[in-house]
């Protein structure tokens, strides 16, 4: 047991470093915004092994950090215990949703970013998507225009993004490519007036379809997402999609 902690230990440091030494490259030779009126808004859940190498390469950067996470997750809590630069809060409803939800609400600086504990959510990619929110509500991601792409994609996931971007084009006239893709930054203020709702994975479309609706200026910029750190992914492809499913008919239906 004791080789094989030293074992796990030296990798995550290894990790820690590969991604800390790509990440120096990029900044060094970049102009970076002002990022100290952003907060990450950095959901987790069971993420122990992905999270403190993320926080680690998201040292680099001058934003705030809000770690979101449920009282249960003994394990994720200790394993960023040492980052005294984060802030963590614990929220009071379960779900990615709620994660997101009440996370927003506690944010105060102008700027807010939707980025996962895994990892595959790029940070190099802040400072132009913050430079496109100056003149817009919401900028979102997106792995499917010329210039993104996917590690992390299957052909399931692939699929599933396809269609329901698709879809929420096709009753929303939305403009985005991929609709499920929430590495998204924004203003803080405009998504407190979504006053979104859902409090599952459903809220990834909530979120861009209440943004048309409420007549918010949004665009896209491409990202390349990672493959995530470590850990496994929280989404079922069957149960969630369904629910994805019903969220756009439903909204689609409110609407009209």
């Amino acid at each position: 047991m004791f080789l094989f902690n030293e074992l796990r230990n030296l990798y995550k440091f290894y990790r820690i470093n590969k991604f800390n030494s790509l990440n120096r490259i990029y900044i060094k030779n970049l102009k970076m915004h002002n990022l100290q009126n952003l907060t990450l808004l950095i959901p987790a859940n069971k993420e122990s092994e992905s999270l403190p190498i993320f926080l680690s390469e998201l040292k680099e950067y001058s934003c705030k950090k809000l770690v979101v996470l449920q009282k249960e997750d003994i394990e994720t809590i200790n394993s960023i215990s040492k980052f005294n630069e984060i802030e963590v809060f614990i929220q009071k409803n379960k779900g990615y949703g709620n994660a997101l939800i009440e996370g927003i609400e506690k944010i105060t600086t102008d700027y807010f970013c939707i980025i996962n504990a895994d990892g595959s959510m790029n940070p190099i990619y802040l400072n132009e998507m913050l430079k496109n929110c100056e003149k817009n509500d919401l900028v979102f991601a997106t792995r499917y225009a010329k210039g993104g792409g996917s590690d992390d994609d299957n052909f399931i996931t692939l699929f599933g993004n396809k269609f329901f971007s698709f879809l929420g084009n096709l009753l929303f006239k939305l403009s985005l490519s991929d609709i499920l893709y929430t590495y998204v930054l924004g203003k803080t203020i405009s998504a407190k007036n979504l006053k979104l709702k859902y409090y599952d994975f459903r809220i990834c479309v909530e979120l861009p379809i209440k943004a048309k609706l409420n007549s918010l200026k949004f665009i896209s910029c491409p990202s390349i997402e990672r493959k995530r750190i470590a850990g496994k992914k929280k989404v079922n492809a069957i149960k969630d999609g369904f629910l994805i499913l019903t969220a756009i008919i439903i909204l689609f239906l409110k609407k009209s």
